[in-house]
Protein backbone atom coordinates (compact mmCIF):
# COMPACT_ATOMS: atom_id res chain seq x y z
CA UNK A 1 0.00 0.00 0.00
CA UNK A 2 1.23 3.47 -1.00
CA UNK A 3 0.21 6.61 0.85
CA UNK A 4 0.31 9.67 -1.41
CA UNK A 5 -0.12 13.14 0.06
CA UNK A 6 -1.05 15.99 -2.23
CA UNK A 7 -2.92 13.38 -4.26
CA UNK A 8 -5.06 15.90 -6.16
CA UNK A 9 -2.12 18.15 -7.10
CA UNK A 10 -0.26 18.22 -10.38
CA UNK A 11 2.35 15.68 -9.28
CA UNK A 12 0.31 13.62 -6.83
CA UNK A 13 -2.58 13.03 -9.22
CA UNK A 14 -0.21 11.68 -11.85
CA UNK A 15 1.52 9.48 -9.25
CA UNK A 16 -1.80 7.96 -8.17
CA UNK A 17 -2.84 7.37 -11.79
CA UNK A 18 0.44 5.60 -12.56
CA UNK A 19 0.29 3.44 -9.43
CA UNK A 20 -3.24 2.35 -10.29
CA UNK A 21 -2.22 1.63 -13.89
CA UNK A 22 0.36 -0.70 -12.35
CA UNK A 23 -2.37 -2.23 -10.15
CA UNK A 24 -0.77 -1.00 -6.93
CA UNK A 25 -2.84 -0.29 -3.82
CA UNK A 26 -2.95 3.45 -3.13
CA UNK A 27 -4.30 5.54 -0.28
CA UNK A 28 -4.81 9.09 -1.54
CA UNK A 29 -4.66 11.74 1.18
CA UNK A 30 -7.07 14.48 0.08
CA UNK A 31 -8.94 17.45 1.50
CA UNK A 32 -12.73 17.34 1.62
CA UNK A 33 -13.04 20.31 -0.75
CA UNK A 34 -10.62 18.92 -3.35
CA UNK A 35 -11.54 17.17 -6.59
CA UNK A 36 -10.80 13.52 -5.92
CA UNK A 37 -13.60 11.65 -7.74
CA UNK A 38 -11.26 10.67 -10.60
CA UNK A 39 -8.86 9.02 -8.14
CA UNK A 40 -11.71 7.15 -6.48
CA UNK A 41 -12.93 6.01 -9.91
CA UNK A 42 -9.44 4.65 -10.64
CA UNK A 43 -9.63 2.51 -7.51
CA UNK A 44 -7.60 4.55 -5.04
CA UNK A 45 -8.61 4.43 -1.38
CA UNK A 46 -9.63 7.96 -0.49
CA UNK A 47 -8.53 9.30 2.90
CA UNK A 48 -10.14 12.64 3.67
CA UNK A 49 -8.06 14.55 6.14
CA UNK A 50 -6.04 17.63 7.00
CA UNK A 51 -2.25 17.62 6.97
CA UNK A 52 -2.36 20.27 9.68
CA UNK A 53 -3.80 17.64 12.03
CA UNK A 54 -1.32 15.10 13.45
CA UNK A 55 -4.08 12.61 14.21
CA UNK A 56 -5.06 12.54 10.52
CA UNK A 57 -1.46 11.86 9.47
CA UNK A 58 -1.18 9.12 12.10
CA UNK A 59 -4.36 7.41 10.90
CA UNK A 60 -3.50 7.72 7.20
CA UNK A 61 -0.02 6.22 7.76
CA UNK A 62 -1.25 2.97 9.30
CA UNK A 63 -0.78 -0.15 7.22
CA UNK A 64 1.26 1.38 4.40
CA UNK A 65 4.60 0.20 3.03
CA UNK A 66 5.53 3.32 1.07
CA UNK A 67 4.93 7.03 1.62
CA UNK A 68 5.15 9.60 -1.16
CA UNK A 69 5.08 13.20 0.03
CA UNK A 70 3.84 15.23 -2.93
CA UNK A 71 1.90 18.01 -1.23
CA UNK A 72 2.62 21.70 -1.50
CA UNK A 73 2.08 24.42 1.04
CA UNK A 74 0.09 27.23 -0.58
CA UNK A 75 1.37 30.04 1.67
CA UNK A 76 1.97 28.05 4.88
CA UNK A 77 5.48 26.61 4.53
CA UNK A 78 6.00 26.09 8.27
CA UNK A 79 2.87 24.00 8.82
CA UNK A 80 2.70 22.05 5.54
CA UNK A 81 6.17 21.94 4.01
CA UNK A 82 7.84 21.43 7.38
CA UNK A 83 5.66 20.18 10.23
CA UNK A 84 3.43 17.88 8.17
CA UNK A 85 6.46 16.21 6.57
CA UNK A 86 8.21 15.79 9.92
CA UNK A 87 5.09 14.04 11.26
CA UNK A 88 4.91 11.87 8.12
CA UNK A 89 8.52 10.80 8.63
CA UNK A 90 7.90 10.05 12.31
CA UNK A 91 4.86 7.96 11.41
CA UNK A 92 6.85 6.18 8.70
CA UNK A 93 9.39 5.15 11.34
CA UNK A 94 6.69 4.10 13.81
CA UNK A 95 4.92 1.97 11.19
CA UNK A 96 7.97 0.34 9.61
CA UNK A 97 7.54 1.99 6.21
CA UNK A 98 9.92 0.47 3.65
CA UNK A 99 10.64 3.59 1.58
CA UNK A 100 9.85 7.32 1.81
CA UNK A 101 9.89 9.52 -1.29
CA UNK A 102 10.08 13.25 -0.63
CA UNK A 103 9.56 15.80 -3.37
CA UNK A 104 11.75 18.76 -2.50
CA UNK A 105 12.82 21.58 -4.80
CA UNK A 106 15.91 22.32 -6.88
CA UNK A 107 18.02 24.81 -4.95
CA UNK A 108 16.84 23.72 -1.49
CA UNK A 109 20.49 23.56 -0.41
CA UNK A 110 21.42 27.08 -1.55
CA UNK A 111 20.42 28.84 1.66
CA UNK A 112 17.85 31.28 0.31
CA UNK A 113 16.94 33.27 3.43
CA UNK A 114 13.80 34.92 2.04
CA UNK A 115 12.25 31.73 0.65
CA UNK A 116 10.37 29.82 3.40
CA UNK A 117 9.51 26.88 1.14
CA UNK A 118 13.18 26.28 0.29
CA UNK A 119 14.22 26.50 3.95
CA UNK A 120 11.44 24.15 5.09
CA UNK A 121 12.21 21.56 2.42
CA UNK A 122 15.93 21.58 3.23
CA UNK A 123 15.17 21.04 6.93
CA UNK A 124 12.91 18.10 6.01
CA UNK A 125 15.62 16.65 3.76
CA UNK A 126 18.06 16.63 6.67
CA UNK A 127 15.50 15.09 9.02
CA UNK A 128 14.69 12.34 6.53
CA UNK A 129 18.36 11.57 5.91
CA UNK A 130 18.92 11.15 9.65
CA UNK A 131 15.75 9.11 10.21
CA UNK A 132 17.15 5.67 9.37
CA UNK A 133 14.43 5.17 6.74
CA UNK A 134 15.14 4.17 3.17
CA UNK A 135 14.46 7.32 1.20
CA UNK A 136 14.66 9.11 -2.13
CA UNK A 137 14.73 12.91 -2.20
CA UNK A 138 13.84 14.43 -5.55
CA UNK A 139 14.62 18.07 -6.32
CA UNK A 140 12.65 19.04 -9.43
CA UNK A 141 13.11 22.28 -11.31
CA UNK A 142 10.05 23.87 -12.94
CA UNK A 143 7.17 21.60 -13.96
CA UNK A 144 5.74 21.49 -17.46
CA UNK A 145 2.20 21.17 -16.13
CA UNK A 146 2.52 24.60 -14.50
CA UNK A 147 2.84 26.08 -17.99
CA UNK A 148 -0.43 24.66 -19.32
CA UNK A 149 -2.57 27.65 -18.20
CA UNK A 150 0.04 30.01 -19.70
CA UNK A 151 0.10 28.23 -23.04
CA UNK A 152 -3.71 28.27 -23.22
CA UNK A 153 -3.67 32.02 -22.58
CA UNK A 154 -0.99 32.38 -25.25
CA UNK A 155 -3.14 30.44 -27.71
CA UNK A 156 -5.91 33.01 -27.22
CA UNK A 157 -3.85 36.21 -27.02
CA UNK A 158 -0.30 35.61 -28.27
CA UNK A 159 0.91 37.35 -25.09
CA UNK A 160 3.48 36.06 -22.60
CA UNK A 161 4.31 37.83 -19.33
CA UNK A 162 7.94 37.33 -18.34
CA UNK A 163 9.00 38.83 -15.00
CA UNK A 164 12.72 39.34 -14.41
CA UNK A 165 15.77 38.31 -16.41
CA UNK A 166 14.73 36.71 -19.70
CA UNK A 167 18.21 35.13 -20.03
CA UNK A 168 17.98 33.08 -16.83
CA UNK A 169 18.42 29.37 -17.49
CA UNK A 170 15.93 26.65 -16.58
CA UNK A 171 15.39 22.96 -17.29
CA UNK A 172 11.68 22.30 -17.01
CA UNK A 173 10.79 18.67 -16.30
CA UNK A 174 7.80 16.84 -17.73
CA UNK A 175 5.41 16.32 -14.81
CA UNK A 176 4.61 12.89 -16.25
CA UNK A 177 8.32 11.99 -16.21
CA UNK A 178 8.58 13.19 -12.62
CA UNK A 179 5.63 11.00 -11.61
CA UNK A 180 7.33 7.97 -13.19
CA UNK A 181 10.58 8.77 -11.37
CA UNK A 182 8.67 9.11 -8.09
CA UNK A 183 6.99 5.73 -8.47
CA UNK A 184 10.12 3.94 -9.69
CA UNK A 185 12.21 5.36 -6.83
CA UNK A 186 10.88 2.75 -4.41
CA UNK A 187 12.20 -0.15 -6.51
CA UNK A 188 15.21 1.21 -8.45
CA UNK A 189 18.35 0.46 -6.46
CA UNK A 190 20.22 3.47 -7.81
CA UNK A 191 17.64 5.81 -6.27
CA UNK A 192 17.84 4.40 -2.75
CA UNK A 193 19.08 6.89 -0.17
CA UNK A 194 19.88 9.47 -2.84
CA UNK A 195 19.18 13.15 -3.38
CA UNK A 196 18.54 13.60 -7.09
CA UNK A 197 18.10 16.84 -9.04
CA UNK A 198 15.35 16.39 -11.61
CA UNK A 199 15.07 18.53 -14.73
CA UNK A 200 14.17 18.24 -18.38
CA UNK A 201 16.63 17.21 -21.09
CA UNK A 202 17.19 20.80 -22.32
CA UNK A 203 18.69 23.86 -20.67
CA UNK A 204 16.43 26.69 -21.81
CA UNK A 205 16.54 30.43 -21.43
CA UNK A 206 13.33 31.79 -19.93
CA UNK A 207 12.72 33.69 -23.18
CA UNK A 208 12.80 30.37 -25.06
CA UNK A 209 9.49 29.35 -23.47
CA UNK A 210 7.25 31.82 -25.38
CA UNK A 211 9.22 31.00 -28.53
CA UNK A 212 8.29 27.35 -28.06
CA UNK A 213 4.67 28.44 -27.61
CA UNK A 214 4.98 30.40 -30.84
CA UNK A 215 6.30 27.37 -32.74
CA UNK A 216 3.44 25.23 -31.52
CA UNK A 217 0.78 27.69 -32.69
CA UNK A 218 2.77 29.25 -35.58
CA UNK A 219 2.30 32.62 -33.93
CA UNK A 220 4.92 35.29 -33.17
CA UNK A 221 4.97 35.77 -29.38
CA UNK A 222 4.49 39.18 -27.82
CA UNK A 223 6.69 39.09 -24.72
CA UNK A 224 5.88 41.54 -21.94
CA UNK A 225 9.06 41.68 -19.83
CA UNK A 226 8.27 43.22 -16.44
CA UNK A 227 11.05 44.14 -13.98
CA UNK A 228 11.36 42.45 -10.61
CA UNK A 229 10.55 45.64 -8.72
CA UNK A 230 6.89 44.96 -9.60
CA UNK A 231 7.04 41.93 -7.28
CA UNK A 232 8.97 43.94 -4.68
CA UNK A 233 6.29 46.62 -4.61
CA UNK A 234 3.53 44.03 -4.36
CA UNK A 235 5.38 42.21 -1.58
CA UNK A 236 5.80 45.40 0.44
CA UNK A 237 2.19 46.46 -0.02
CA UNK A 238 0.68 43.08 0.87
CA UNK A 239 3.02 42.75 3.85
CA UNK A 240 1.13 45.56 5.55
CA UNK A 241 -2.04 43.47 5.57
CA UNK A 242 -0.94 39.81 5.32
CA UNK A 243 2.58 38.78 6.46
CA UNK A 244 1.88 35.19 5.31
CA UNK A 245 1.39 36.32 1.72
CA UNK A 246 4.47 38.51 1.98
CA UNK A 247 6.57 35.46 2.91
CA UNK A 248 5.07 33.43 0.08
CA UNK A 249 6.04 36.18 -2.36
CA UNK A 250 9.58 35.87 -1.01
CA UNK A 251 9.67 32.32 -2.34
CA UNK A 252 8.14 33.47 -5.63
CA UNK A 253 10.76 36.21 -5.98
CA UNK A 254 13.52 33.68 -5.33
CA UNK A 255 12.18 31.54 -8.17
CA UNK A 256 12.11 34.54 -10.52
CA UNK A 257 15.52 35.91 -9.55
CA UNK A 258 17.66 32.79 -9.73
CA UNK A 259 18.51 30.08 -12.24
CA UNK A 260 17.13 26.58 -11.71
CA UNK A 261 18.49 24.02 -14.13
CA UNK A 262 20.14 20.62 -14.12
CA UNK A 263 23.50 20.08 -15.79
CA UNK A 264 23.85 17.69 -18.71
CA UNK A 265 25.73 15.27 -16.43
CA UNK A 266 22.92 15.35 -13.87
CA UNK A 267 20.34 14.60 -16.55
CA UNK A 268 22.46 11.80 -18.01
CA UNK A 269 22.78 10.31 -14.52
CA UNK A 270 19.01 10.53 -13.99
CA UNK A 271 18.23 8.88 -17.33
CA UNK A 272 20.78 6.17 -16.52
CA UNK A 273 19.31 5.42 -13.09
CA UNK A 274 15.71 5.23 -14.30
CA UNK A 275 16.45 3.89 -17.78
CA UNK A 276 14.28 6.15 -19.92
CA UNK A 277 14.71 9.30 -21.99
CA UNK A 278 13.25 12.48 -20.54
CA UNK A 279 10.64 14.40 -22.51
CA UNK A 280 11.21 17.90 -23.87
CA UNK A 281 8.93 20.80 -22.96
CA UNK A 282 7.72 21.17 -26.55
CA UNK A 283 6.83 17.49 -26.84
CA UNK A 284 4.91 17.60 -23.55
CA UNK A 285 2.91 20.64 -24.63
CA UNK A 286 2.14 19.25 -28.09
CA UNK A 287 0.98 16.00 -26.50
CA UNK A 288 -1.35 17.73 -24.04
CA UNK A 289 -2.63 20.27 -26.54
CA UNK A 290 -2.98 17.65 -29.29
CA UNK A 291 -1.25 19.88 -31.85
Amino acid sequence: MFLVTGATGGIGRRVVRLLRQREQSVRAFVRLNSRYSELEHRGAEIFIGDLLEEKDIQKASQGVQYIISAHGSDSDALSLDYRANIELIDQAKANGVEHFVFISVLGADRGYEDAPVFKAKRAVERYLQASGLNYTILRPSGLTSNLLPLVERFRETGLYLLIGDRKNRTSIVSTDDLAKIVVDSVTVEGARNQILPVGGPEILLREDIPRIFGRIFTKEPVIINSPLFVIDGLQSALGLFNPQIQKALGTYRTLLTNEFFCTKDEIANLEGIFNFQLETLENFLRRYLAV
